[in-house]
C-alpha cells in the first residue's frame, strides 16, 4: 500500500534530522502543510507529512483501521528516511507517536494536544455531555464522522476563541471520517511512558475542548517533563491564528537536543 507523504525541503541542504508529522483523527497531512512544514523548512528541516491509511490521498479501509495499523504506517515511512526522524504527533497522532516510541527508537518525539496517558475517556465524556445526539449517531453508525459533520460542532471542539469564523469553516470542511476501532483503542490501548527512552516535548492548548490542560500536564509528567501550555488556543494548535507560538517553542526545543540523542 502506497501512502501519501508530502515532503517539504529547505532551500539549502542541512544536517538537521528529518521531521515526520503525524496527524490526528479526522485530519490529514494538510493540517501540517498549512503552516508548520514551511516554517521548519525555513529553519533547515526537511519535513514529511503523512496521510495515514484511509486519510487524504492514502488508500485504506477506515472501518478496519486500528492504532497499530497507523503505527505501522509511520514505521514504513520512518525506515525509508535518511536518519531517525523526530516524530511530531497531534491528538490521535500523539498517541500514535507514543506507541511508536514505546516500540522503536527515534531522534525525539513532540506531542501536541495528545491523547493523554489515561486515554480518551475524558474526551468521550466531554463529547457525551456537550453533543449527546452526535455521540449517539457515532455509536449507531460505528463511525466518528458524526462528531464533526456539523461545522459549528467541529469548530467548538477544535478551535479556540481567537479563530476567525471564515478560517474555521474552511478547515471544518476539510475534516473526514475516522476509524471507530481506532477511537475505541484511544480509550483501551493506553500509552506506556516507561518504555520510551527518547526525549519528549509536550505542548498543550489552554482552551482545548478535547483534551483538558490537566490531562496534557499529567501526560508531560509521565514523561518526566513539563508541558508548555498556550493560553487561548484550541485543540488544533497548528491551525490557530497564533500557530507560530507552539512552532517557536518546538523549534527552540529541537535546537537544544543533544547531538547524540
Amino acid at each position: 500500500m502506497a501512502l501519501e507523504v508530502i515532503v517539504t525541503e529547505p532551500t539549502q541542504p542541512t544536517d538537521l534530522p528529518p521531521l515526520l508529522f503525524v496527524h490526528g483523527a479526522w485530519h490529514g497531512a494538510w493540517c501540517w502543510t498549512e503552516h508548520f512544514t514551511g516554517y521548519f523548512a525555513d529553519r533547515g528541516y526537511t519535513s514529511y507529512a503523512i496521510d495515514l491509511r484511509g486519510h487524504g490521498a492514502s488508500p485504506g479501509n477506515l472501518r478496519t483501521a486500528r492504532i497499530a495499523h497507523y503505527v505501522a504506517d509511520v514505521r514504513r515511512v520512518a525506515v525509508e528516511l535518511s536518519a531517525p526522524p523526530i516524530l511530531i504527533g497531534h491528538s490521535m497522532g500523539g498517541l500514535i507517536v507514543q506507541q511508536y516510541l514505546a516500540r522503536y527508537r527515534a531522534r525525539a518525539g513532540v506531542l501536541m494536544a495528545p491523547v493523554p496517558r489515561t486515554g480518551a475517556i475524558g474526551a468521550t465524556w466531554r463529547v457525551v455531555t456537550s453533543h449527546p445526539l452526535a455521540f449517539l449517531r457515532a455509536n449507531a453508525t460505528l463511525s466518528l464522522g458524526p462528531i464533526v459533520d456539523d461545522p459549528d460542532r467541529a469548530i467548538s471542539l477544535l478551535f479556540g476563541p481567537k479563530m476567525g469564523r471564515d478560517a474555521a469553516i474552511h478547515y471544518a470542511a476539510m475534516l473526514q471520517d475516522e476509524s471507530y476501532l481506532a477511537y475505541l483503542e484511544m480509550i483501551l490501548e493506553l500509552p506506556h511512558p516507561s518504555r520510551v527512552k527518547d526525549p519528549v516535548l509536550v505542548l498543550g492548548a489552554g482552551e482545548d475542548a478535547v483534551f483538558s490542560p490537566a490531562e496534557v500536564e499529567a501526560t508531560a509528567r509521565a514523561y518526566r517533563t513539563e508541558a508548555i501550555m498556550f493560553p487561548g488556543m484550541g485543540h488544533d494548535m497548528m491551525l490557530e491564528p497564533d500557530w507560530s507560538d507552539p512552532a517557536d517553542a518546538m523549534a527552540t526545543w529541537l535546537a537544544r537536543l543533544p547531538l547524540d540523542s
